[in-house]
Formats: C-alpha cells, sequence, structure tokens
C-alpha cells in the first residue's frame, strides 16, 4: 500500500511539474498600445502630450531649457537621436514601466512640471 501511494505521489508531481513547464513556456504577444492608453496615461502621469511640430519649435526656440529623454532602446539611441536627449531606456511593457517609475522619476528630478512626454 505504501509503495502504491508513493508512486501516486510521484507521477502526480511530474504530471504536475510536466503542466506548470509547458504553460510557463507558452508564447505570449505582449499587448499593443493605443492611443486611448496614452493619453490616460498621460492623465495619470499629469503630462502635457504635443506633436512633432509642437516639439520642432519648442526645439528650435529653447532647445537648453528642455529635457529630451528617447526611452528606445541604447543600440536605436546610437543609431540617431535628437541633438541633447538623454537615453533611459524602457521596454514598452507595464512591468517594466512599473520597475523603473521610481528610477525614471529621480532621473526627471523633482520638477516634473516642465517636462513633456511626446508619442
Amino acid at each position: 500500500m505504501k509503495t502504491r501511494n508513493r508512486t501516486l505521489i510521484s507521477v502526480f508531481a511530474v504530471a504536475v511539474t510536466a503542466l506548470v513547464l509547458w504553460y510557463s513556456h507558452q508564447p505570449s504577444a505582449p499587448r499593443t498600445a493605443n492611443w486611448d492608453d496614452v493619453l490616460d496615461e498621460a492623465q495619470v502621469g499629469a503630462y502635457q502630450l504635443i506633436n512633432t511640430d509642437q516639439l520642432w519649435d519648442r526645439y528650435r526656440e529653447k532647445s537648453d531649457d528642455l529635457l529630451l529623454v528617447d526611452t528606445r532602446q541604447a543600440w536605436e539611441y546610437r543609431t540617431g537621436h535628437l541633438k541633447g536627449a538623454l537615453n533611459f531606456p524602457m521596454e514598452p511593457t507595464w512591468l517594466s514601466r512599473w520597475r523603473n517609475k521610481a528610477t525614471l522619476a529621480t532621473f526627471l528630478g523633482p520638477d516634473k512640471s516642465r517636462f513633456i512626454v511626446f508619442y
């Protein structure tokens, strides 16, 4: 009887392990953000959204006063960026943004009202 119980427990443990391994290795596509998500995030973060023409006007007028943060990966940043832009690589996932939130706040400094997020 003991041998049978041990065998059943072992088979169950192997089956659960196989199921967990199978489930954890399933491919998953990251959710693609849409414009409504951008607007919601801007509202929550108190960001001001501008378009490319407005950014270009501000960049030409007062490029020294702007803090431009490029959140692309380092290799993308090296291929080309606006002069003076700082690189803060961030994956476009909620987990990455959540993990890097405090670091980004430190990176930007205490006066976040002067920063503009451009999409």
